[in-house]
């Protein structure tokens, strides 16, 4: 078995059910794996979201809120809530969580972009899995821009990754991987097991935005995808119900779509 640098990405709509709370199996489950896989000798980032619609929930508001100052009340408080859990959940496992809030500014400005690199090594070299998210209760651009930059996380996963100099993103989403047609509405919908390139006609065949309670679709995950194959770092999307999925992708076995990058 090949020990790699993996950053693993899990969205709002795996990590929440559809009453808006947090899936604890799911995060449970997921917290095992890592663990277990970092037990194997492998190096693990987590990019998570889902803080807005856990903080909505907790805040007990109707209905997803709309308002920036809502929003990023909402935010302040799931990501709270989000943490709370996985500390609780790797600590089962003997794992140390740290939290890492990133906006856009941190990743364009060279000496904060050398900082954060030097963290997530310090980290890493320690032991400890950096569980990431954008910093949306103080960074206002990303939740009301129509073109996000990190799209519910897709792109954040994959700027920590090139950050980071990973061997592999994997995405974990709420469909088995990248189809020809959008399997939710088509029942002869094909898995597209592998891509090694992304042109206008891989694009043509992604959909719009992703669940209710996400942000991302399979679009955003494309052009993540595409950031980090063209850095040589290979990209998974695969089905996030059952985290187990990820000991198949550690041991290259077939699962999802691989998006091989150019080495």
């Amino acid at each position: 078995m090949t020990k790699n640098r993996m950053v693993v990405k899990v969205g709002t709509s795996t990590l929440t059910n559809e009453q808006g709370n947090s899936n604890l199996r799911t995060i449970e489950q997921l917290s095992m794996v890592l663990s277990d896989i970092q037990n194997m000798g492998n190096e693990v980032i987590l990019v998570s979201s889902g803080a807005i619609a856990v903080g909505a929930n907790k805040m007990r508001l109707s209905e997803k809120p709309s308002s920036m100052r809502m929003k990023q009340a909402a935010a302040a408080v799931g990501q709270c809530a989000n943490m709370f859990l996985y500390d609780k959940f790797f600590g089962y496992y003997g794992k140390t969580v740290a939290q890492i809030l990133l906006n856009a500014e941190d990743i364009r400005e060279e000496e904060k972009k050398e900082n954060l690199s030097n963290t997530f090594a310090a980290l890493l070299e320690n032991g400890v899995i950096p569980v990431v998210n954008e910093n949306d209760s103080v960074s206002y651009t990303e939740i009301e821009s129509e073109e996000k930059l990190f799209g519910d996380n897709d792109m954040l996963s994959a700027v920590v990754a090139v950050l980071c100099r990973a061997d592999k993103l994997i995405i974990l989403s709420d469909i088995d991987g990248f189809f020809d047609k959008d399997p939710r509405f088509y029942r002869d919908a094909n898995l597209i097991s592998r891509i090694d390139s992304i042109d206008e006609s891989v694009y043509r065949l992604a959909g719009g935005a992703g669940s209710r309670r996400g942000t991302g679709g399979m679009r955003t995950k494309l052009q993540a995808a595409e950031l980090v194959m063209s850095q040589g770092i290979d990209c998974l999307v695969v089905n996030g119900k059952d985290p187990a999925v990820l000991y198949d992708v550690v041991e290259g076995k077939p699962a999802g779509t691989l998006f091989a990058g150019r080495k």
